[in-house]
């Protein structure tokens, strides 16, 4: 097994790989004790079976430049093969502000290919490849060293199998013409914006069952504070304050550090020096935030007057559709979206690009009295009114 150790030996590999068509790329990191991930290990495969076309590369290695893998990610000739990507891409983009390109992720191109909802590499490994992964070490700790042979096996695997899915899966989207809906659900894991946390929208992943204008600008305030403290100092948002003690801090308003001591749920580190100085700050803007400033919560659902007998219909089409097409439902269209639709919004995800060719025509249809649903057999159909 070959393990790229220096800058050299990498570029040497990316020269090799520039010459084909498409290199599948895993990732192993940590991200336990940290903010952002700290990359361990990355594997790299082309096809072919020799011993070049499959390598780990050691970014831990001493005075080893990624230079050359970012060079390779950005040659527009050669495809870059990941399986839910979006965590790898985010510690490419954070490190060197580089997205692959061309990309394809397999998770989602198998989502499109009628695998079902957000499909396990082990599980397209075992229906395609026709293999079985050794699962004994996921969970060990790839910062160490040096690396065991059933972790270096382990980690090989991961690009090795992911040729023939790759393969199987790009071949479907041809025979099919659903390769231009892979590009469309691709777009947001090719937008930088998308592994961009700013702390200012960090109130917006707290769950909280009040809709107080003064109480959600206290929590916009602690959310904030706690995300920037998390990315600062490189530490879990968790490690900082969890959410509950968030929304603990939000309803008591705490004044002094004294007051600190006194909940139930922070924790005790928190509680004094610069993260109780910044907790205290952060409540008493949130207290004196203008009403016309405070954070507004989206009530637009509640106000929905959604048609229950039309949401049904759309349900039942819904179903009717994705068993015909062979895609997940989720992937076509949410409950949110159906009741959106029924309440007579347009501006829905479910009615835009490949999914519009593939329900939300129909849809229409349907909400416009133009075809009804037939029961026949086990099957639904379509029928022109």
């Amino acid at each position: 097994m070959k393990i790229l150790k220096t800058t050299e030996e990498l570029a040497e590999f990316c020269t090799y790989a520039s010459d084909f068509e498409y290199v599948t790329v895993d990732t192993e990191f940590l991200r336990e004790r940290t903010y952002y991930s700290i990359l361990c290990l990355v594997q790299l495969a082309v096809a072919g079976d020799g011993e070049n076309d499959a390598v780990l590369l050691d970014p831990l290695a001493k005075g080893l430049s990624l230079a050359p893998l970012y060079e390779l990610f950005e040659n527009q000739a050669v495809v870059k093969v990941f399986h839910a990507a979006r965590q790898d891409l985010e510690i490419f983009q954070i490190d060197a502000g580089v997205l692959p390109k061309p990309l394809f992720d397999t998770q989602v191109a198998a989502m499109v290919c009628g695998f079902g909802e957000q499909v396990g590499y082990e599980t397209l490994v075992r229906k395609i490849a026709k293999e079985q992964i050794d699962k004994s070490s996921r969970f060990t700790d790839w910062s160490r060293r040096p690396l065991t042979e059933a972790q270096q096996a382990y980690a090989l695997a991961d690009v090795t199998h992911l040729r023939t899915v790759y393969e199987f899966l790009s071949d479907q989207l041809r025979k099919t013409g659903r390769e231009k809906w892979l590009r469309e659900e691709l777009q947001i894991l090719g937008d930088p914006e998308t592994y961009i946390v700013r702390p200012e929208n960090a109130w917006k992943r707290v769950k909280t069952r009040t809709n107080s204008g003064k109480f959600l600008a206290v929590v916009r305030e602690l959310a904030k504070f706690r995300e920037s403290h998390a990315q600062t100092n490189n530490v879990p948002r968790n490690r900082v304050f969890k959410d509950d003690a968030l929304v603990e801090l939000a309803s008591t308003k705490p004044k002094s550090e004294q007051d600190l001591g006194r909940s139930r749920l922070l924790l005790r580190e928190a509680r004094k020096g610069v993260i109780a100085e910044g907790i205290l700050n952060a409540i008493k803007i949130g207290l004196e935030c203008p009403p016309e400033d405070a954070p507004k919560p989206d009530v637009s659902r509640d106000k929905l007057q959604v048609n229950p007998a039309l949401a049904d219909l759309l349900r039942v089409l819904l179903k009717a559709k994705t068993e015909q097409t062979g895609v997940a439902q989720k992937l076509v269209a949410s409950s949110a979206n159906l009741d959106s639709i029924a309440s007579g919004q347009r501006d829905v995800k479910a009615l835009k690009g490949w999914r519009n060719e593939v329900f939300g025509q129909d849809a229409m249809r349907l909400c416009r009295g133009e075809i009804a649903l037939s029961a026949q057999g086990n099957n639904v159909k379509i029928v022109e009114v």
